[in-house]
């Protein structure tokens, strides 16, 4: 395969209602099949409208930016200061919800288009029936990426060939079967893009040309492929943003144990976790003998179905109203760190006869 990248020069300033089509094909009368147009998503913002009248500065421009970033922000991802990962409307993660201050008026704030696969589809359905060209149409935006510094170009939008390319069930030539491998081509030819479009060049649209033989009649899910689902998205908050969750989680924290068995090696984990935060003298005893845990549990009242292990707790002696206040939180941080480890917890009395002041069943 070889691949060429060339800039389309000369399409100068774009504002609301101008004809991308006829600004690209008129710049570019070189185009054939094929090729693969990459289009910054600001000129199609502006062709689209999608921009806002801000202050030119002071306080009252910050106020006005902020507003603007919290109604295209579908919520905040992590918060440094003044800067703010969040997801948008789209469902792309990226810095300020893609909001741009660059090249346009200082009183002015361009966002993201509306609907990016909309606009490529549109873009490349006008230049197929007005100068019977089929092309591929890639619109992107610049982001940051998690762990690694600098930034790159990747897409919002796709029209004309898939978002990824799928090795899966493929074999390599030491015949593995590949099983995870999915390319997210189109970011790879945006940041290709890039290379020649620059920030300062004004040259917001550049040709790829060598990679499809073909296009696809079917857009498919565009670029919206791209997007991860929540489920399965191990990084969705920020540090900080986890920290807090993870806290409210913990202070709103639900009574029974877990689905499955406990396991002891996390409950041991646990203890040791809060061994050195609880009242001094506070003991926690997981009892990993069946036949005595069996003994005990029969004189719990209310041990629930499904509990697997028992852990006794009992507050240092003598034992004064703060003591109990104390033991109680103490009991709590135990919870915590449980559920921490995956194990679920309900408190209950201690077995009747037990020196023990309070029973956890998991």
């Amino acid at each position: 395969m070889r691949l060429e990248i060339l800039p389309v020069l000369g399409i100068g300033h774009v504002t609301e209602g101008d004809d991308l089509a006829a600004l690209i094909a008129t710049a570019a009368p070189w185009l054939r099949d094929g090729d693969v147009l990459v289009v910054t998503s600001k000129i199609v913002s502006k062709a689209e409208g999608r921009l806002v009248d801000v202050p030119a500065d002071g306080p009252e421009r910050l106020a006005a930016r902020d507003e603007v970033l919290a109604s295209e922000t579908a919520r905040v991802v992590a918060s440094r200061g003044p800067t703010r990962i969040v997801q948008t409307h789209h469902g792309f993660v990226m810095a300020s919800a893609g909001i741009d201050a660059s090249n346009v008026d200082k009183t002015r704030l361009v966002l993201l288009p509306v609907d990016p696969d909309a606009s490529a589809r549109a873009l490349r359905a006008a230049l197929r029936k007005r100068y019977d060209l089929d092309v591929a149409v890639i619109i992107t935006d610049t982001m940051g990426r998690p762990w690694r510094n600098g930034l790159t170009d990747v897409a919002l939008g796709v029209a004309g060939m898939p978002a990824i390319r799928d090795h899966r069930g493929e074999v390599d030539p030491y015949g593995n079967e590949l099983q995870l491998t999915q390319m997210a081509v189109v970011d790879e030819l945006a940041g290709a893009g890039e290379l020649i479009k620059g920030k300062c060049d004004q040259v917001p649209v550049a040709v790829v040309r060598g990679y499809l033989s073909t296009t696809s009649a079917d857009d498919s899910a565009g670029a919206r492929a791209l997007v991860r689902d929540a489920a399965q998205d191990l990084f969705s908050l920020g540090t900080a943003e986890a920290r807090a969750a993870g806290l409210t989680d913990a202070a709103t924290l639900t009574d029974g144990p877990g689905p499955t068995p406990a396991d002891p090696a996390a409950a041991r984990r646990a203890i040791d976790a809060v061994a050195g935060v609880v009242a001094p003298g506070t003991v926690f005893t997981l009892v990993d003998e069946a036949d005595v845990r069996a003994g005990l549990i029969a004189k719990v009242p209310g041990w629930p179905d499904g509990a697997t292990a028992l852990v006794l707790g009992s507050p240092p002696a003598p034992v004064d109203p703060m003591d109990l206040v104390r033991f109680g939180a103490d009991l709590h941080r135990l919870r915590v760190a449980l559920a921490a480890e995956g194990v679920g917890s309900t408190l209950l009395p201690p077995p009747a006869g037990s020196p023990a002041s309070a029973t956890l069943a998991l």
